[in-house]
């Protein structure tokens, strides 16, 4: 038996693919407080 066979392959991709995906909403959960943060600065600041 292989280990590059269609079921081992389509789980690491799966698994792969979720890594990905929950980097990339952590990427814009940052982006959005960042945002929070300067427009309260912004604020704060007038």
């Amino acid at each position: 038996m292989g280990r590059n066979n269609e079921k081992n392959i389509k789980k690491h991709n799966d698994k792969l693919h979720k890594a990905q995906a929950k980097a990339k909403q952590a990427e814009i959960a940052r982006k959005e407080k960042l945002k929070e943060i300067v427009k309260k600065y912004n604020e704060s600041k007038e």
